[in-house]
């Protein structure tokens, strides 16, 4: 009887299908939030030719306690917690779970869009504590009004299709971006979406480039009064600028999902600003969701040893 290779999983669950397609292989979960020395201790103790990566950020020090290891695929579609340029130079594949959670993450940014707009985290508190705000308060209507996407791959290009329904104007910037869903205007220059957009919404990967884009200089461009909703990846933001601008009035109001530090644990800059929407980065996370990373994930995994299978064979 052959001793099944190992399949290295940063977190403790994955979903009955995606468990039901690595059924050849060993699973061995490394639980929620493992750190780098736990990472390679287990990878010095199992050697995984695979890691499916939930949690956690996979070094190169990670990669060097697994000398079988030739793919590491990611269980979502942000790969910025895995060193691609070791994994490269490891000749270690590296894939994501590109578009298993555009759904989830989609719904969730415009969540907080509207959560924002219509001020409904405020107005729940206020109802709780006894106050009728019907004659003072007025929402923001997003009819009429102008979106800013900084990102437009498969959440991005959602998250247009649905502001097309709000009747709102959707401006884009990508670089990347090849095309543009009907409806949407593409800009060149950051500046030119940031001076229009009344809510602004990242989408795009975080990248040494873009590394804290958000930042004193780029908030300044933001048209007063604007919304920022952030699905993407925290660094991408510079936490004291954007607290600054929201104390300030210049936006007003900004909704995170994810944050430059995770997990996000008290004290924290967010505590005293009134306008801001936090969520614990639970945009990509639902109930289908969950099974489509899963089993994408584990696909990536079988097809990436398979195709190295097929060509040791050859050789």
């Amino acid at each position: 009887m052959s001793i099944k290779k190992v399949v290295l999983v940063t977190g403790s669950d994955l979903a009955e299908a995606a468990l039901g397609m690595l059924e050849d292989y060993e699973l061995v979960f490394a639980g929620r939030q493992p750190s780098e020395n736990q990472l390679i201790e287990l990878c010095q103790q199992h050697n995984p030719v695979a890691i499916l990566v939930r949690y956690g950020k996979i070094t190169a020090s990670v990669m060097d306690a697994a000398p079988a290891l030739k793919v590491i695929s990611k269980h979502g579609s942000g790969i910025d917690v895995i060193d691609v340029e070791a994994a490269a130079a490891r000749g270690v594949m590296v894939r994501a779970a590109t578009g298993a959670n555009a759904a989830a993450v989609s719904e969730h940014a415009w969540a907080l869009i509207l959560a924002c707009a219509k001020s409904i985290i405020p107005l729940d508190r206020r109802l709780r504590e006894g106050h009728w705000d019907k004659s003072t308060h007025k929402s923001l209507e997003l009819e009429g009004k102008t979106l800013g996407l900084i990102g437009l791959g498969a959440i991005g290009s959602r998250v247009a299709k649905i502001a097309g329904a709000f009747g709102m104007k959707v401006l884009a910037y990508d670089p990347y971006a090849a095309t543009v869903p009907p409806g949407c205007e593409r800009v060149d220059i950051l500046k030119n979406l940031l001076t229009q957009a009344d809510v602004v919404s990242l989408h795009c990967p975080l990248t040494q480039q873009n590394r804290g884009m958000i930042n004193a200089v780029t908030l300044a461009q933001c048209k007063p009064g604007a919304i920022l909703v952030n699905t993407a990846r925290g660094g991408l933001i510079d936490d004291a600028a954007l607290a600054a601008a929201l104390k300030g009035g210049t936006l007003r109001w900004a909704a995170l999902d994810s944050f430059s530090c995770e997990p996000l644990t008290t004290p924290h800059i967010w505590e005293q600003v009134e306008n801001v929407i936090l969520s614990p980065h639970v945009g990509g996370v639902s109930d289908a969701s969950y099974v489509k990373m899963g089993t994408t994930a584990a696909a990536n995994i079988l097809q990436v040893l398979q195709e190295l299978s097929q060509t040791e064979t050859t050789y």
